[in-house]
């Protein structure tokens, strides 16, 4: 019958080299959080010399500091790390980039930024200025709005860019849009709304709604827009 050996006091070879990694893994944490905490340029500089110091060569800085080291232990020759360069130009207002550009990169301001409560876009036959069913039905409503309201009506006539057929009255984009609200605004006058509360403004063909090559969405900038503004009609006015 064989006889067992007994083990040998103590523990295990391996715990005490598992606990040693522990330990350093432990060090290496520690120093990533600290690391993480640094918020000054001058602090984060200090660190980095005390620990080229400690390895005692500048090549174990190489992997953190961008470009050549030095072994001048002097910390304005070290370069910083391009984050903390980039955090640092943040308090000057940052780094000078480009702004993204798509395919339409022009800002275009449609009308004056004042304040409308309400209204309605009246569309029209690309070349036409004559009021339909359709375009009736919805000046009925938008009367129904703003009827016994004091506030001043504005109607403002655009076109697409689509070349006029000129005549007598038409002779241009501008006229097309005028005559758009001419006859918004004698539909709106029979329906009740006081004349002295309406205004006309022709855009012509400068304030597109759409600027694509489609005919179809191109048709949307042939148009008037009824608008009530913020703004009273005053007593030399009725």
């Amino acid at each position: 019958m064989a006889i067992e050996e007994e083990p040998e006091p103590g523990i295990p070879e391996w715990v005490v080299t598992f606990g040693d990694m522990m330990s350093l893994l432990l060090t290496f944490f520690i120093m990533l959080v600290s690391m993480s905490e640094i918020k000054e340029e001058e602090r984060f500089q200090a660190m980095l010399e005390s620990m080229r110091r400690q390895f005692g060569h500048d090549a174990a800085m190489a992997a953190v500091i961008p470009g050549q080291s030095q072994a001048n232990s002097n910390m304005s020759h070290i370069a910083p790390s391009q984050s903390r360069s980039l955090r640092k130009n943040l308090k000057d207002g940052g780094n000078d980039v480009d702004a993204v550009t798509g395919e339409n990169n022009r800002v275009q301001t449609v009308r004056p930024g004042r304040n409308a409560t309400t209204g309605g876009v009246i569309y029209f036959e690309e070349l036409s200025a004559e009021l339909d069913d359709d375009a009736r039905q919805k000046l009925l409503g938008i009367a129904k709005q703003v009827a016994g309201k004091p506030q001043k009506l504005e109607i403002r006539g655009h076109t697409s860019k689509r070349p006029v057929q000129t005549s007598q009255n038409i002779r241009d984009h501008w006229d097309l849009a005028y005559d758009r609200c001419y006859n918004v605004m004698q539909e709106l006058i029979k329906l009740g709304i006081e004349p002295e509360r309406i205004r006309l403004g022709s855009a012509g063909s400068y304030e597109p709604l759409d600027t694509g090559l489609d005919p179809m969405e191109r048709k949307r900038n042939a148009r008037v827009e009824v608008l009530m503004w913020d703004e009273r009609v005053t007593a030399d006015e009725d």
